[in-house]
C-alpha cells in the first residue's frame, strides 16, 4: 500500500473562516473549548450577537475539525457535523478544513486524535513561552502526516465511526435513563405527588401537608428535615491516584472528576470501594457522580458520600445533591457548605418505593457506562494499528 507524506497545511486549510461585517447574525450558537472533549459536545450556548464573547470569531462548516490550542493532552477537539450557519467557535480552537482531494475529513480527525499526536503537540505546548501550555496554528500547519490512498482512508474512518456511533448511542441512553430517574425524584420529592395508598398523586389529591420553618414551605405531614451532615456516613479513605498511574486496561476502573466517569484502570484491589452505589462529590468543582460498580478513587478533592440511614437511599441523596446550586467557595469549602444544607427525610415506605423504581434505571445506566469504556478502549487500541497499516482493511 502506497503511503504519502504531507504537512497538515498542505492538505487542509487552517483557520479558514472568521466572522466579518458581512455576517448579519442576530444570535449565534457558540462552542467554547471546554465544552467539547474527544468529539463529545457537552453544550453549546445560544447568545445574542452583541453579547457574544470576543473569542467567538471562528466560523465552521460540515466536517470542520476544531482543535483546542491549549493543553492538547486534555483532548478538547472534534469534527463538527452539519452546523447551523450561525455556529461559531472560540478562537481558542484552530479550525482545520480538509482538502478532500487528498484526505478524508473523518480519517483526518481520527489521525489527529491519536495519542501519539496529542502527546507530540502537548510536548510542544509545554515548551511554549506563554503562561500556560499551548500550541500555535503553525504547529498544526507543520505537523507531518503519512497517509494511505483515499479509499483506504474512507474504509478506516468508517470502521472507527461505527464504534463512535455506538458510544454516542450509549451516552444518549445514559442521559435518557438519568432524566427518567430525575423525573421520578421530582415527582416524589419536589412536587410531593408520589402515589398515595389509593395510587393517586398525594399532594394533588389533598394529602395532608404541614409547614416546615427550616425550609419555609409545606412538606408532607410527619416528614422530617435534617442537615445533610447528620445523615452522611463516614466515607472510607482510599488512595488517590495520579494520572500517570492510570492504566489503559486493567481489572478495576479509576473514577476521576473529568467529563468521563472512568479515567483509567488499576490492577490493585486493596483500595476498592465496594459499598455501592457511591456518590462522588468534587470538592473544588462540585462535580457529582453516581457509581454503581466497584472502583478505585482517582482525583484529589473528591469526597465520597453515603447515607447513614435506611430512611435516605443513596439514589435519593444523589438526586438531592444534583439539584443543588452550590456557590463557588473555593477548594475544600464546597463539602462544608453541603453538610450545612437541609434535606427532607421522607416516609420510609415512600423512600423504598422510589428506590425500587429507580434502581433498574441506574443499573442499566451503569452497564452502559462500562460498555462506553470498553468501546472506547477498543477504538483507541485499533486507531494506531489502522493508521500505521498494522491492521490492513479490505477496500472492496
Amino acid at each position: 500500500m502506497e503511503m504519502k507524506k504531507y504537512k497538515l497545511g498542505e492538505i487542509a486549510e487552517i483557520n479558514k473562516n472568521t466572522i466579518s461585517k458581512k455576517d448579519n447574525f442576530s444570535e449565534i450558537e457558540y462552542l467554547d473549548t471546554s465544552s467539547i472533549t474527544e468529539n463529545f459536545i457537552a453544550e453549546t450556548q445560544k447568545i445574542k450577537f452583541e453579547n457574544a464573547p470576543s473569542r467567538a470569531q471562528r466560523k465552521v462548516k460540515n466536517n470542520t475539525i476544531v482543535y483546542s490550542t491549549v493543553r492538547p493532552n486534555l483532548k478538547h477537539f472534534g469534527i463538527i457535523k452539519n452546523p447551523s450557519e450561525n455556529f461559531i467557535v472560540s478562537t481558542g480552537f484552530t479550525t482545520v478544513d480538509a482538502n478532500e482531494n487528498f484526505v478524508n475529513p473523518n480519517y483526518l480527525y481520527y489521525y489527529l486524535s491519536q495519542n501519539k499526536i496529542t502527546d507530540y503537540l502537548h510536548g510542544i505546548a509545554q515548551n511554549a513561552t506563554s503562561s500556560y501550555p499551548s500550541i500555535t496554528p503553525n504547529d498544526l500547519y507543520n505537523l507531518e502526516l503519512t497517509l494511505p490512498p483515499l479509499p483506504t482512508q474512507k474504509k478506516i474512518a468508517q470502521i472507527l465511526s461505527l464504534i463512535d456511533e455506538k458510544i454516542e448511542v450509549n451516552k444518549k441512553t445514559c442521559a435518557t435513563l438519568e432524566a427518567m430517574a430525575k423525573e421520578i425524584y421530582d415527582y416524589y420529592f419536589v412536587q410531593f405527588d408520589f402515589p398515595n395508598k389509593n395510587g393517586k398523586p398525594y399532594k394533588t389529591s389533598g394529602g395532608k401537608m404541614q409547614y416546615n420553618a427550616t425550609l419555609k414551605r409545606n412538606i408532607p405531614a410527619h416528614w422530617e428535615v435534617k442537615m445533610v451532615g447528620e445523615i452522611l456516613d463516614k466515607y472510607p479513605t482510599t488512595r488517590k491516584y495520579s494520572t500517570k498511574e492510570y492504566l489503559v486496561e486493567g481489572k478495576y476502573p479509576i473514577i476521576d472528576q473529568g467529563s468521563d466517569y472512568i479515567g483509567g484502570f488499576t490492577n490493585e484491589s486493596d483500595n476498592l470501594l465496594n459499598k455501592l452505589p457511591a456518590i462522588l462529590f468534587g470538592d473544588h468543582s462540585t462535580v457529582v457522580k453516581l457509581i454503581d460498580f466497584p472502583f478505585a478513587r482517582g482525583a484529589d478533592g473528591t469526597q465520597i458520600l453515603y447515607s447513614n440511614t435506611d430512611k435516605i437511599s443513596d439514589y435519593y441523596l444523589y438526586n438531592y445533591v444534583c439539584s443543588l446550586t452550590i456557590p463557588n467557595k473555593g477548594y475544600s469549602r464546597h463539602f462544608k457548605f453541603l453538610k450545612e444544607l437541609p434535606i427532607i427525610i421522607p416516609d420510609k415506605k415512600i423512600m423504598c418505593d422510589f428506590t425500587n423504581f429507580v434502581t433498574p434505571l441506574y443499573k442499566n445506566r451503569s452497564n452502559n457506562i462500562r460498555q462506553i469504556q470498553e468501546l472506547t478502549s477498543l477504538r483507541d487500541y485499533l486507531l494506531p494499528l489502522l493508521m500505521n497499516g498494522q491492521v490492513v482493511v479490505n477496500n472492496e
